[in-house]
Order: structure tokens, then sequence, then C-alpha cells
């Protein structure tokens, strides 16, 4: 089948399998392998997208049901060569272990900071809370979102 995505602001056509996981399409097809398969089963969270703006497990979606619309991955965190404050965050806490988890956790963070510029600790547990890491104990991701959220705010107020 014949699929039209756009990802991360460019477009691509391929011909897929219908069955085709959105995130093998992202990984072995457009060979964007920052986002991580980890379960198949949508418990774990590491393949975490967005889908017109909205995050989505990638391993519970089918490339054609993206078919004419916008994908954004953890690679389209990164503007014209300058780190999203959620990937800075992640750098300056310690946000990370392994690393598995981390491109789903920041691509949630981001949409939480897009729709909450401050939110507390409790309102990203929640947010985060449909994902699965095992090395953190989450506490440097949380401190990771919030250090993001107020250096976000320092950008904006100093542009």
């Amino acid at each position: 089948m014949r699929v039209t995505v756009n990802v991360n602001g460019t477009e691509y056509v391929r011909e897929v399998e219908p069955r085709l996981l959105l995130i093998h399409f992202l990984r072995d097809e457009l060979g964007l392998t920052g986002s991580h398969w980890g379960c198949d089963t949508s418990n774990c969270g590491t393949c975490v997208v967005w889908l017109d703006g909205t995050p989505v497990k990638s391993c519970t979606v089918l490339t054609p049901m993206a078919h004419g619309r916008q994908v954004r991955t953890v690679e389209g965190l990164e503007q014209d060569g300058k780190l999203d404050p959620v990937q800075d965050g992640f750098m300056q806490c310690h946000g990370l272990q392994c690393g598995f988890c981390t491109p789903g956790m920041m691509m949630t963070a981001r949409w939480l900071l897009d729709r909450n510029p401050d939110p507390s600790e409790q309102e990203i547990r929640e947010a985060i809370s449909g994902q699965v890491c095992r090395c953190t104990g989450y506490e440097n991701i949380v401190r990771s979102v919030r250090w993001a959220a107020e250096h976000a705010q320092t950008e904006e107020v100093s542009a």
C-alpha cells in the first residue's frame, strides 16, 4: 500500500505492508532510530512519537493509519542545530541512565510543556505514568522536565 507521511517536516512516500507498525516504518524505512522499540504491547512507552501533535505509542499504530498525517519523533525536537530545553534538561539533570526510555520520555515531556509550561511534580509524574523506566527511579526524569520548564521560561524572557 502506498502511504505519504510527513515526519519532522519532511514528506515521505513509501510502499508498505498494510500491517507495518509505525515504529518499524520510522526505524527501518526512514532510518530514524531515535525512537526505540521495546515491547510491542504499548506497556513501556519507549516508542512514543507524536501523531498530529498527540503522543502515541508507535508500536500500536499501523503505518497506513499515519497516511496524510504529521509525525514528530525525538529527532524533530532539535531545531536549527539547537537542542530543545527538554533535551538539555535530560543532560543537565542526568535524566537518563541506559537511555532506552529517554526518547519516549522526552516526547511526552515536550508535549506536556507545550500545554503546561510550569507543571508541578505531580503533573509531570502523571504525564509520564504510561512509560516505564527500569533504571532511574524517575526522580531525575522529573527534575529534567522541571529544568526544561524553568529554562524555557528564561529563554522566552531573554528573547
